[in-house]
This record gives structure tokens, C-alpha cells and sequence, in this order.
């Protein structure tokens, strides 16, 4: 965890760098982003940026005396009748207000961003030469200018799936779901295709793009099996946390730079998945010969 910057800003002035970034119209329809708990004359010094509002993450930002979160994923996604404290998200809301804290999210159009959320994780794994994954229509809000969904790049050196899938584990956050491959570890990979966050629906994306693999997060079986049966490139899954984690970094800079404030990344893994057991060596080797 690391704190920068100095003096204060308004909330206002916050949302307005936040959304000059991140417009709000870049987000899909179905996206709740934008200032969701927050007076915008309220001072603030201190920012704690975070992937997901969850108690934990809360009671961080509490921590640091941060007046604002900003987040990845919307705590309000979809429609609710009442933010009573007797309700999960209801307490949050009223935790964040007893305690003058603001919420801002940027989701969906921090993954079409450029830099945006993939641009963060192709940086991890040293890619180069950047492009989209699934471009923006030319017309919708975020066309042109290299925005879209995922990005496309080459690595560093050629790599074999094997070699490649470790190099992920490395320099990816860790979690207990780590990173898992499907493919043939000695195929040799060049050009990645990563996205940030679920990727089950960018898969004919990356065949199109010609990448020798493609790294992003929950990948389901039926889906994987097809797509590696018919060809596609290999596939690597990491845990969704881990896939966006990386933006916190680029988001908390910008607002340093543009801002007078101090910035808190959240370290704390909220990837559900906590505990993760491999079958032993032995009993791999002898179900692989089977």
C-alpha cells in the first residue's frame, strides 16, 4: 500500500478529472457508474482506490481517512428498493455516509478507456504494440482513438504456454486461484490477447485477432473445451481480481498528477475464492497416462 500527494480538492473537482477520463457515456447501457454516494462540495484529501466495495475495503479506506473511494465495480448495479441497514449494500451506503465518504465508479467505461483497465494488465505482462481487442463502434460515444474492449500486443520474447503461464503467476497479483492454462504447453506463444474481468464472451475476438493466446478471467468449461478443440488460441484464466487490480495503479497516478491529493491502493485480495489445493504431482502424472 503506498500514500502520495498533499493538500485537498473538492469532490466536484474529483468527479469532473474522473469523468474527463472515464465518461460516463463510454459505459454499456446496463452499467451503474459515475458518483454514487458523495456531497460534491465535500473537501477531499485522500482517495482509496479499490476494485470492490465490500466491507473490508471499506473499513480500509476508513483506515487511511480517505473521503472517497473510487472503485471498479458498481456497489449498485442493478435496481433496489431500499438501502436499509438491515440489507448488505444498505449498510455499506450507510457506513460510507456516516463517515463522509464518498463512492465514485468506473466500470465499463474504465475497460474501454485508453489507458484503460487492459492496458493495466498487458503492462504486467510487458506487452507492446497495443491494440484493441474488440474496438468501440465508430459511432457509438467512445469510438476511435484506440478505445475497446481488451488489447492485443506482443511479448517481450516468444515464450511457450508453460513458460508464459508462470510468467503470469509472477507478475500478476496473487490470489489462491492463481493462473491456469488450457492448450499445449510447449506451443510457442507471440501475441497475447488480454481483458480485464470476464472474458467467455471476447473469445472469438481473440481468434480473429490472430493471438497465440489469450489471458483474462472467468472462463467457463464447455466454452474453453470447444474453442481449444477447434484451434483458437491457447487459453489463460486468471482470477478476475488479479485482471484488474493493475488499473487501481494507473487510476491512483492520474489523480495524483491532475489533483492535489493523496492516493491509497487497496492490496487486499477480494477474489472470492480463498483456498486452492493441487492434486499431487504423482496422481497428474498417472491420470494424464490413463
Amino acid at each position: 500500500m503506498g500514500v502520495s500527494g498533499s493538500p485537498t480538492a473538492r469532490l466536484a473537482d474529483v468527479v469532473a478529472v474522473l469523468d474527463g477520463r472515464y465518461p460516463p457515456s463510454w459505459a454499456e447501457a446496463w452499467d451503474r457508474v459515475g458518483l454514487v454516494v458523495g456531497e460534491p462540495s465535500a473537501p477531499v484529501r485522500r482517495i482509496c482506490c479499490v476494485v470492490d466495495v465490500v466491507p473490508e475495503t471499506v473499513a480500509e479506506a476508513l483506515d487511511h481517512g480517505a473521503e472517497l473511494i473510487v472503485a471498479h465495480h458498481p456497489l449498485l448495479l442493478r435496481g433496489v428498493s431500499s438501502v436499509a441497514a438491515t440489507t448488505y449494500k444498505g449498510r455499506i451506503v450507510h457506513q460510507l455516509i456516516k463517515n463522509d465518504v464518498a463512492l465514485y465508479v468506473a466500470h465499463t467505461n474504465a475497460d474501454v478507456a485508453n489507458p484503460g483497465v487492459s492496458d493495466a494488465l498487458a503492462a504486467r505482462l510487458g506487452l507492446t504494440g497495443l491494440r484493441p481487442l474488440r474496438p468501440t463502434a465508430p459511432d457509438s460515444p467512445a469510438g476511435g482513438q484506440g478505445r475497446g474492449i481488451g488489447r492485443v500486443g506482443q511479448l517481450p520474447s516468444p515464450m511457450t504456454l508453460a513458460e508464459l503461464t508462470g510468467y503470469a503467476a509472477e507478475t500478476l497479483p496473487p490470489t489462491a486461484w492463481g493462473i491456469r492454462a488450457a492448450g499445449d504447453p510447449a506451443r510457442v506463444i507471440r501475441t497475447v490477447a488480454v481483458s480485464g474481468g470476464a472474458g467467455d464472451s471476447y473469445l472469438e475476438d481473440a481468434r480473429r485477432a490472430r493471438a497465440d493466446a489469450f489471458l483474462t478471467a472467468d472462463l467457463r468449461h464447455h466454452p474453453v473445451s470447444e474453442y481449444v478443440a477447434e484451434g483458437g488460441p491457447a487459453l489463460l484464466d486468471a482470477a478476475h481480481w488479479a485482471t484488474e487490480r493493475p488499473w487501481l495503479d494507473d487510476v491512483a497516478g492520474y489523480l495524483r498528477t491532475h489533483l492535489p491529493v493523496e492516493t491509497v491502493v487497496s492490496e487486499l485480495d477480494t477474489d472470492p475464492w480463498t483456498v486452492h489445493a493441487a492434486p499431487p504431482a504423482s496422481a497428474v502424472d498417472k491420470e494424464s497416462r490413463s
